[in-house]
């Protein structure tokens, strides 16, 4: 069945009308007519079954029917990422969010070597990754911060798992084997600066991990840290 998010809110008998994307999407790619039924969310009233109320030149106007599963979020996991090169990028965005990362946080390095991010671009790629995984909410994607800034308002009841390419950290499975709110960090193209790792290392409440014997792109280490942290303690178990 067709999933949209919408961002409306949700109760029977609502009626909403869709963005001109979405409304051509429906009316243009997908042919649906008067009566057609799809589901559709918004991140807090679960998912529901609506139907095509009306098909106009530029909008398409839905009614909500009823709710077919409840609210449900995934792992509080954070997904930290440097600034890569922008196709990379965009990969990194969709296959987070097909893993689960509630957040994707955006980060400057010593070692930052990226193009100009166009962040309303990767919001628009996770809400099409999310209708397509089924999930319920579509995770944030927040504008770049610098590391150092980030971590200098970081709450320590924030487990941090460190991506350590120095080859003398233990594997995820190993470093990471408690649940609660954890975030991901995965450096950029050049790695992580000497003054950098020092100071990751050094953190309390930072856990450093290695992915392995080879050395990955960013993508790569990305979907393979979320992917063996999904494993070891979130929601794949």
């Amino acid at each position: 069945m067709i999933r949209l998010y919408v961002p409306y809110d949700l109760a029977p008998g609502a009626q909403f009308t869709l963005d001109e994307g979405q409304s051509r999407y429906l009316s243009a790619v997908m042919r649906q007519t008067v009566g057609d039924t799809l589901a559709v969310f918004n991140g807090r009233d679960g998912e529901w079954r609506a139907s095509v109320a009306k098909v106009g030149k530029r909008a398409v106007t839905l009614t909500a029917l009823s709710c077919v599963r409840p609210q449900h979020v995934g792992p509080d996991l954070d997904l930290m990422i440097a600034l890569v090169k922008r196709g990379r990028l965009e990969t990194i965005i969709e296959k987070a969010a097909e893993l689960g990362a509630r957040r994707v946080r955006l980060v400057t390095t010593e070692r930052t070597n990226a193009d100009h991010i166009r962040v309303e671009r990767l919001r628009a790629i996770a809400m099409e990754a999310t209708e397509q995984t089924g999930r319920l909410d579509v995770p944030q994607i927040a504008e770049p911060v610098k590391l150092d800034r980030l971590l200098a308002d970081w709450d320590p009841a924030r487990r941090l798992l460190f991506c350590d390419e120095a080859g003398d950290a233990p594997t995820v499975l190993e470093a990471v084997t408690t649940p609660g709110p954890w975030a991901i960090l995965i450096g950029p193209e050049g790695g992580f600066s000497p003054g950098e790792r020092d100071r990751l290392r050094a953190l309390p409440y930072a856990a450093a991990a290695a992915l392995g014997p080879r050395i990955l792109r960013a993508d790569t280490a990305a979907i393979s840290a979320l992917t063996l942290w999904q494993a070891a303690v979130g929601d794949w178990r």
